[in-house]
């Protein structure tokens, strides 16, 4: 598992493009047959990718989580990225297919993940904060999520924001986690954008065709850099960062988020007018 230590807006300003992505970005999320973990000491955030073949994975309790099990003092969401699959908690078999999620509450011990077929694998994708409390697995289909419709066809950010996990489903100790899908000729994520410093995020964009790409600004409003993302790459945006994007085409991202308040409605918006 990759260790990352977080970062202030000052450190961030003196990096150069090669730092801020060795810091901020996450690669390789799903290779093949395998799987990829990082710790971001960001809200002691883990993320990581895992694209299951001949015969499953089981999900690791990494050396420096000083636990037993992964589950052992945490909670996280899967989001299905890839082809069919399923996932196996403690015995229990929850099938997910394109774009469903599986919320594992804390003290889940057994996490092992599979797709139906070899050829088209499952990708699943995990976001992981501690936990407090124990809650029940719980399942969510794509096909019962209704969608918020945001943006404008004339701004180019006409988007479709589904939440899949949150508070107004149901419980859970931080996590609050869904993905967000642009429209046909629209270009811009979260935009206007905004910061959120009661609670860190991570992005990560997919439905991005070979060659295409993403260009995700981060930074203070007064100071933005950006990050040139492919498909399947995760940006670590910290609470001083906005987070927004471009993209040469049409694409999507998963977006999710822990730490103090998760009440979606609590960030601080950043007019254009005040973006450097």
């Amino acid at each position: 598992m990759k260790t990352l230590l977080a970062h202030s807006p000052v450190a961030a300003a003196a990096m150069s493009a090669a730092q801020l992505r060795e810091n901020f970005l996450l690669t390789d999320v799903f290779p093949a047959g395998g799987f990829s973990l990082a710790w971001w000491e960001s809200d002691r955030t883990v993320a990581g990718g895992f694209s299951p073949v001949n015969g499953g994975l089981e999900l690791p309790a990494p050396a420096g989580l000083r636990t037993a099990h992964f589950f052992e003092r945490r909670e996280g969401g899967f989001i299905n990225l890839g082809g069919p699959g399923r996932i196996e908690v403690d015995g229990a078999v929850h099938a997910l297919g394109h774009l469903d999620a599986l919320y594992v509450g804390r003290g889940a011990k057994s996490v092992r993940m599979l797709s139906d077929s070899d050829a088209t694998p499952a990708r699943f994708w995990l976001l992981s904060y501690p936990a407090h409390r124990e809650y029940p697995v719980r399942r969510i289909a794509i096909k019962d999520i209704k969608g918020d419709r945001l943006g404008a066809r004339e701004t180019a950010n006409e988007r479709t924001l589904f939440k899949l996990i949150h508070p107004g489903a149901f419980p859970t100790c931080q996590l609050v986690m869904g993905f967000t899908r642009l429209e046909p000729g629209c270009v811009w994520n979260t935009m206007p954008p905004h910061t959120h410093l009661r609670r860190s995020e991570v992005y990560l964009y997919f439905g991005l065709p070979p060659g295409a790409a993403v260009f995700h600004f981060m930074g203070p409003p007064q100071e933005t850099r950006h990050l040139l993302v492919r498909d399947g790459e995760a940006v670590l945006s910290p609470p001083w960062s906005i987070h927004c994007g471009a993209g040469t085409t049409g694409y999507a991202f998963v977006w999710g988020m822990g730490g103090e308040n998760q009440e979606f409605v609590d960030m601080d918006p950043v007019p254009l007018a005040d973006i450097r």
